[in-house]
């Protein structure tokens, strides 16, 4: 159910469709009067609360579906697809908060290992229903928007109290596990992060999963089974989705970009482009409609 509390709060915040950065870090707000059928996007780890309207998130063989009342819990950079539902009469709003690794490790900085469920395997994308005190931190956190001098002096506050209430919700474990240097989940995070520091290089499995201490085989079983894909499928969709977003930002030809996201064929390429957005990259020109 929508509450109209938050709806009323949130509205004047953002006029128009897209993202709207905040003066509080690492705090975006989200509007969208249309809704976009199911393609490409990659989020930083993070929450994204939905305060009207709805959206769907297939990852693998999952259907994510968050809406009015609910909030995804996205503890790593996955490419993923979303499909988006809202309308002129009532817009998509939602908000969407960057975890700071620092601030995470704060809070969970009184958990031992032994607190983590290390049997419980820890989905990486999950949409929990918002408790009466995560609806009243968020409630806090928008207020503060409202007011310059509130957001600077309580805006990080506002932050830490609505990552302290996902930190209780059913998937508070899976955040844990990104600081906590402990279990599968904990060792994929880190072969994810060296991937995304070698989109531009020649990726060996082997090496990634004796990073991982791990055999090859074992690391193919559970990487597949936290991200949803392959080592080599992730790989390929993170480089894609880098391109497109230097592709928008108009700097750089489709040769160039070939090579910074590690492509050596501009040919091959261009054929992975459009078979992962429909379009070639020489078309897919900037939207002047935002996906959010």
């Amino acid at each position: 159910m929508t509450d109209r509390n938050l709806v009323d709060l949130i509205k004047p915040l953002v006029i128009e469709d897209g993202f709207l950065d905040t003066s509080i870090t690492n705090v975006r707000l989200m509007r969208s009067e249309k809704s976009f059928p199911r393609m490409p996007l990659i989020y930083s780890p993070g929450l994204t609360i939905i305060v009207q309207g709805r959206k769907i998130g297939y990852l693998g063989d999952r259907e994510i579906h968050y809406n009015s009342g609910h909030y995804l819990v996205q503890t790593l950079p996955l490419p993923f697809e979303c499909e988006t539902f809202a309308s002129k009469e009532e817009p998509l709003f939602g908000v969407s908060i960057n975890i700071d690794p620092a601030l995470l490790s704060e809070l969970v900085s009184d958990t031992t290992e032994s607190d983590l469920k290390l049997s419980v395997p820890y989905f990486p994308m999950s949409s929990v229903a918002m408790s009466p005190d995560m609806e009243e931190a968020v409630k806090r956190l928008i207020r503060a928007l409202h007011d310059p001098k509130t957001a600077k002096t309580m805006g990080q506050s506002r932050v830490r109290e609505v990552i302290f209430e996902a930190l209780q919700s059913p998937q508070g474990d899976a955040l844990r596990a990104l600081v906590v240097n402990q279990g599968r989940f904990s060792q994929i995070v880190h072969s994810l992060k060296q991937l995304q520091l070698q989109l531009d290089q020649e990726v060996r499995i082997e090496q990634l999963a004796e990073s991982a201490n791990m055999s090859v085989s074992s690391f193919h079983h559970h990487f597949k089974a936290i991200v949803g894909s392959s080592p080599l499928q992730y790989l390929k969709r993170l480089r894609l989705l880098k391109a497109q977003m230097l592709l928008n930002q108009g700097h750089l030809n489709v040769g160039q970009i070939a090579l910074v996201v590690g492509y050596k064929s501009i040919h091959q390429f261009s054929r992975d482009y459009k078979r992962y957005f429909g379009a070639p990259p020489t078309k897919d020109k900037q939207r002047e409609e935002v996906a959010v």
